[in-house]
């Protein structure tokens, strides 16, 4: 098979993910995992299509994450690079798959830094649009703010790039101000084009 593309990974998480909040989610991770692949000159269609399409099994198996994952996309023809890659993002937390490549590493660090993102973007007027990275920061650091993201976790990722946090939180920024209408995160102004 050729390389999952943006429309398919759509299409196979359609048959699985119906809950509003989680395809926001599965929308913000596929924005993060495009401006991650730019970075660092790999394909970004690719790269969003695996972000697209993390969590297929979630909804219907909260409690056994990534257990029902790998032999349906197997069946559906999803590359192995990508099945590996959705079941690296579970790492320490219901799998046991080590994040090794870009891409694995990539997946795994924005997984939760897009909840973060989100959080502090729905804040502000303007949405995620005029978010510079030096008021994320202060977010970021103030532990209290979207508690339930686990910043160990980002942080293990960054470790595993070799980043730090606020390169990869510019990135990520960046990549979801791209789409910020898609992603509900343009603020007070959106819908009145």
């Amino acid at each position: 098979m050729e390389k999952l593309s943006l429309e398919k990974a759509k299409e196979i998480n359609a048959t699985t993910v119906h809950e509003d909040h989680l395809l926001l989610h599965a929308a913000n991770v596929s924005a993060a995992m495009e401006a991650m692949a730019r970075h660092f000159g790999e394909d970004p269609e690719h790269w969003a299509a695996v972000g697209w399409l993390h969590d297929y099994d979630y909804e219907q198996y909260p409690d056994e994450h990534l257990a029902h994952t790998a032999e349906p996309l197997r069946q559906l023809g999803i590359p192995e690079e990508d099945i590996r890659a959705i079941l690296s993002h579970g790492y320490t937390i219901c799998t046991d798959v080590k994040p090794e490549t870009l891409m694995e590493k990539s997946l795994f660090t924005v997984d939760e830094l897009t909840g973060i993102v989100q959080a502090a973007a729905r804040m502000r007027p303007a949405g995620i649009t005029d978010m510079e990275i030096k008021s994320f920061m202060k977010k970021w650091k103030d532990k209290r703010f979207a508690a339930k993201c686990n910043r160990e976790l980002i942080i293990q990722g960054c470790e595993m790039l070799g980043m730090d946090i606020r390169e990869v939180s510019e990135i990520v920024i960046d990549g979801m101000k791209a789409h910020a209408e898609e992603l509900r995160l343009a603020g007070e102004a959106q819908g009145e084009a």
